[in-house]
């Protein structure tokens, strides 16, 4: 989109958390006046079932853009497959302090330690109704900083028990870097406990509701090959219905010495992409086509996406590459695959 381009350097002259509400105002606006609209490409890829659930691409939109769900019109008319909003905690909370997010230009890169900053789950699903949404959404869930890790479980199936009703499919948030101990429930045993207790509930809410509810789990890129081949079996161990890889990474390979480049928080883009493309392709290995995976983390033009793909993913998710390509991403990404 040529008005990005010339949008951009303004942009980037604003703080980077700014220039992300500036933007997502932009395109509310553009998608309103019906200046945004899904392009062919979008709409000409061959639809796949994964999770029991029919895409009509396989290009989506990363939970972390919109955590509460408030751009979802604009979001679809990029032509997105499918969005994925949140992270969305039980109760409203600020997040951590100011600054939280930090462009690296030269990397393609974005460093951000926002902290689940969300409005809670009852004004995400007040947006999510507003937006009269059709196409296949996930709700991303997590637990709020102030709750107890080893209460953890409560938060989620809170957040699951609220949500399910509207989300297409429910995606646990185990991975963010950004609050504290959070990655402990990757632990075996955390793990196993949490992802019972949310299949039971999921299996319950799904009789009351007369459909299966899909469950993805977002997993970080920093696991050791032991503990991804332990988190992949009690995957399929607690009938979870997808994997997401990536998260952000703790690593600061690709940006060190760059400016901003040392930040606390996590680390995606294009400097993710490898390790993100090595997770995939362990996951894919040890499930053998048991276990759909989402592929994101450094999904930046076609050839990226194809990669993932190629590895084993069933679908991608973008974020960080929307920041410094623009709107026109999903379309010139379906273009290549198709």
């Amino acid at each position: 989109m040529m008005l990005y381009q010339l949008a951009r350097p303004l942009l980037f002259a604003l703080d980077a958390e700014q220039a992300h509400h500036v933007g997502l105002a932009g395109l509310d606006l553009a998608a309103r006046t019906g200046l945004l609209k899904p392009p062919a490409a979008t709409q000409s890829l061959p639809a796949r079932t994964v999770m029991g659930l029919s895409f009509p691409n396989p290009v989506g939109l990363a939970a972390g853009l919109d955590k509460n769900g408030a751009h979802i019109p604009a979001m679809a008319a990029l032509g997105f497959g499918f969005l994925e909003i949140g992270t969305v905690t039980p109760r409203p909370q600020a997040g951590n302090p100011k600054p939280r997010l930090f462009r690296v230009p030269e990397a393609q890169a974005l460093i951000n330690r926002m902290g689940f900053n969300n409005d809670g789950v009852d004004a995400l699903l007040s947006n999510v109704r507003a937006s009269g949404h059709r196409g296949i959404l996930g709700i991303n869930i997590g637990k709020n900083a102030d709750t107890p890790i080893e209460r953890a479980a409560e938060d989620y199936l809170s957040a699951f028990r609220r949500v399910h009703g509207l989300a297409s499919y429910v995606t646990v948030n185990i991975s963010s870097p950004n609050t504290k101990n959070l990655r402990k429930l990757q632990g075996a045993a955390e793990l196993t406990s949490l992802l019972g207790a949310l299949a039971d509930l999921r299996d319950e809410c799904g009789r009351a509701q007369g459909r299966h509810i899909p469950i993805a789990v977002k997993i970080a890129p920093d696991l050791s090959e032991a503990e991804l081949d332990e988190v992949a079996d009690i995957l399929l161990g607690q009938r979870m219905d997808a994997v997401i890889a990536t998260n952000t990474t703790l690593s600061r390979t690709g940006v060190e010495g760059l400016r901003h480049g040392d930040e606390t928080g996590g680390l995606s883009g294009q400097p993710l992409r490898a390790r993100s493309l090595a997770v995939i392709g362990q996951l894919a290995r040890r499930l053998q086509g048991r276990l759909p995976i989402i592929g994101v983390g450094g999904i930046t033009d076609a050839a990226s996406a194809r990669a993932a793909l190629d590895a084993g993913a069933s679908l991608v998710q973008v974020y960080s590459a929307l920041i410094y390509r623009g709107p026109a991403l999903v379309d010139e990404i379906c273009q290549g695959l198709a």
